[in-house]
């Protein structure tokens, strides 16, 4: 049987939130088998716990975040992806402020901290969604789409119009049977553009970001003295973004996921098209691992 996954023990970390600038306590725990990916607002009297769902996205201005009862969590995009690419089923994320800590920009912070609690197999079968037919969501030239595969994989295109994104990869495609999630994509950062950064804050937005979290552009050239891990990093970024708002689903896709342009907003009405029509999609588990997708029984860090 294929199993679900939770972590071994509890682990911790301090960052600041990217968007509040405020610092961030965050706190990934342990949970039962059928629980799912829950946040919980540990500063709230009582706590609120926000069960992850496509249903309980509440804002995609730059981030995904999910909210209950007016309690939200934003910018859970990148610990998704690293619960989605670590085969994490089953975790208690507590955060005592409304924002996940930004820490490096990528995921790679998160596969650290999963990797330090450890991961256990638990006596229930991994449920999964698999896709039976296209589903596509369109907006003008953006569009974003998840088709039938026995796995998982994604591409991903953009077109920003910018000399430093141009120089780079503009299409990406992670066939996490064959590429493992952590060297593949969990180190890729988000990016920002210099000329942006006033009216982002005037919005209450990207108060926290800075060289240490994300990778910073003037009209020209990247201003990081480090500059790109990677010649695909921009592009790959939003794929690593794409496979978190996925992952708001709660359960993992047996799927083929491409994009072209798309974000957090066209990502998560394409999770709300797909559960609309029952025809589309069917949840499965796989008694006999042997059976199951490869994408899924191979090490996220081989």
């Amino acid at each position: 049987m294929l199993k679900q996954k939770t972590l071994k023990t509890l682990v911790r970390t301090v960052g600041i939130g990217l968007h509040s600038g405020n610092k961030v306590e965050l706190v990934l725990r342990p949970a039962a088998p059928n629980t799912g990916v829950v946040y919980r607002r540990t500063d709230l009297e009582p706590p609120v716990d926000i069960p992850a769902s496509a249903e309980a996205v509440v804002d995609v201005r730059m981030a995904t975040t999910v909210g209950r009862d007016g309690a939200i969590v934003g910018t859970v995009e990148h610990l998704s992806s690293a619960l989605a690419g670590m085969g994490i089923d089953n975790c208690y994320v507590d955060v005592d402020a409304p924002e996940i800590p930004i820490m490096d920009g990528s995921a790679a912070s998160f596969v650290f901290l999963i990797q330090s609690a450890g991961i256990v197999e638990q006596n229930a079968p991994r449920r999964f969604i698999r896709v039976k037919k296209p589903v596509e969501i369109r907006d003008g030239d953006k569009w974003v789409k998840l088709e039938p595969h026995f796995g998982f994989k994604l591409m991903f295109s953009i077109d920003f119009n910018h000399p430093a994104i141009d120089a780079t990869e503009q299409v990406v495609e992670v066939d996490l049977a064959r590429e493992p999630f952590v060297a593949s994509v969990a180190r890729a950062r988000t990016f920002g553009f210099v000329n942006e950064v006033e009216a982002l804050r005037a919005a209450g937005l990207a108060m926290g970001g800075n060289f240490e979290n994300a990778i910073v552009m003037d009209e020209y050239r990247v201003l990081n003295t480090d500059g790109l891990r990677s010649g695909d990093e921009f592009a790959k970024h939003k794929l690593l973004d794409a496979m978190g708002d996925l992952y708001v689903l709660g359960k993992p896709l047996i799927a083929a996921y491409s994009a072209h342009k798309g974000g957090h907003a066209l990502n998560n009405k394409l999770l709300r098209a797909l559960l609309a029509d029952e025809t589309a999609y069917e949840v499965v588990t796989f008694d006999d691992r042997d059976q199951a997708p490869a994408a899924f029984i191979q090490p996220a860090f081989a």
